[in-house]
Order: structure tokens, then sequence, then C-alpha cells
């Protein structure tokens, strides 16, 4: 194969708000991290282990606009991107390196604005129906409808 291919696939929570920054062209970029997990036991110790991953991630212009307005920490989306690093001089002269995943395409899964309107329309007295035998109708139990 001659080809090759830079993609990325991840589905995590948001470390923190979406931080935007403006260009003089009207363009604008975000940024903000994401976390994805890895849960596995300890065959020593028998113990529940979790293992976060931290991905810088950026979106630009309309996307990055999107991702702005509705979401915030801890919200979960699925991004699909490619891996770029990239590196700059520091103001004290040191070099920085970074690596980044340029988002191409994204999905939310669950906001927190979702959840609180799902809270807010169910009510504490609200309870589910778990009898699935038909109504009745106020017909003796032993009466045919035929």
């Amino acid at each position: 194969m001659n080809g090759t291919l830079n993609k990325v696939m991840l589905i995590g929570h948001l470390g923190d708000d979406v931080k935007m920054h403006y260009f003089e062209a009207g363009n604008c970029i975000g940024r903000f991290q994401l976390a994805t997990n890895e849960v596995y036991i300890n065959k020593t110790t028998n113990e529940k282990i979790t293992s976060t991953e931290w991905h810088n991630l950026v979106v630009r212009n309309k996307a990055a606009e999107m991702c702005e307005k509705y979401l915030s920490k801890g919200d979960k989306i699925y991004v699909e991107g490619k891996i770029k690093s990239r590196q700059w001089q520091a103001e004290d002269g040191s070099m920085k390196h970074t690596t980044e995943i340029q988002v191409t395409e994204f999905t939310f899964l669950s906001t927190k604005k979702d959840a609180e309107n799902n809270k807010q329309i169910q009510s504490p007295e609200s309870t589910k129906n778990t009898n699935f035998d038909p109504p009745n109708k106020g017909l003796p139990i032993n009466d045919l409808p035929f």
C-alpha cells in the first residue's frame, strides 16, 4: 500500500470549557482538552484501575463557535480528526512542542444542558408502569370480549 492515513476517532469528556481565539480576518479557533478513560483490573491486587489520557483538540471557525455555544466541562463528545504536531519558541527562548487533534467531524453525545432539562421534565412522583397486561376496561376477568 503506497498511501498513508492520519485519522483519529475519540469519545470522551471535556476537561474544561472551549477556549476561543479570534483572528483579524474573522476566522477563529477553539481549543479544549478531551479525556478518554481505560478501565482494567490489576491481576495481582484485583484492584480496578482507571487510566486517563488527555488529548488537545482544535476546532476551527463555525465548528469552533458551535462547540463554544453548546459544550461545557464534563460534556461527552465524539470527534474525528487528524494528529498534528507543532513547535514554537516561547518568550523565554525555549522550544515548546505539542501534539493536537485537528477536529474535522464531531457529534455531541451528552451535554450538561440536556441533563438539566431532563431533570426538570421528570418529577420525583413519576413512576414507570411495569404492568404489561392489557387494560381490563371494566370487564369481568373471566368474560370473553367476543
